[in-house]
């Protein structure tokens, strides 16, 4: 048996069959909560943000318009939400200055990381996102691990694609810095020297 489209269940709900809704919660609350953990970096609040979304989601579902997905139309409530918890709660994001980017750095990151096992790499890469600020944690999240498209993003972000790709560009700069700082110093000595 194939999972119905969320259209489907989107359709259900919108004539009155409410618990349809389960669904689609049951197949985008993961994904909510890590987006919303990468936002807002505390887990009772994630699990709120993600809570809120749904129930936003719910009550302006007449709303969706099916010109994008379903799953691009509610991270964008996410992100919304998220942007509402962080003004509400004035965090202030602490910025990584670029000047330290420099082509060099990202081969000899690129090296280092080679080097390293994938399950290392990849959470050495994981903590190195939750130290970028929020908006752009959230993008490479997107952009990398949800491989969602630049047009995607721009909708859930509400800024055109090319906006998209100046602000993944920067975003991946700030992550070379913080992956330099984070890695070994010795193991970086070592690939300098080839």
């Amino acid at each position: 048996m194939s999972a119905q489209s969320d259209q489907y269940y989107i359709d259900k709900i919108i004539n009155g069959e409410t618990n349809a809704f389960a669904v689609l919660v049951d197949r985008y609350k993961n994904m909510i909560f890590t987006l919303a953990l990468k936002m807002v970096t505390n887990r009772e609040e994630a699990e709120e943000v993600a809570q809120d979304t749904f129930i936003k989601a719910y009550n302006s579902l007449s709303k969706f318009k099916g010109d994008s997905k379903f799953s691009t139309w509610i991270y964008k409530v996410a992100y919304n939400t998220c942007l509402d918890r962080l003004k509400k709660n004035k965090k202030e994001d602490n910025n990584i200055s670029i000047d330290e980017f420099s082509a060099h750095l990202i081969k000899t990151m690129d090296n280092a990381l080679s080097a390293l096992e994938d399950k290392e790499r990849n959470q050495t890469i994981q903590n190195c996102l939750n130290l970028l600020p929020s908006e752009e944690n959230f993008l490479l999240t997107l952009f990398y691990f949800e491989d969602q498209s630049l047009e995607e993003i721009g909708k859930v972000m509400n800024i055109n694609a090319n906006n998209v790709k100046v602000k993944l560009f920067r975003s991946r700069q700030k992550l070379a810095v913080i992956l330099k700082k984070q890695l070994e110093p010795e193991i970086i000595e070592c690939y300098e020297r080839k």
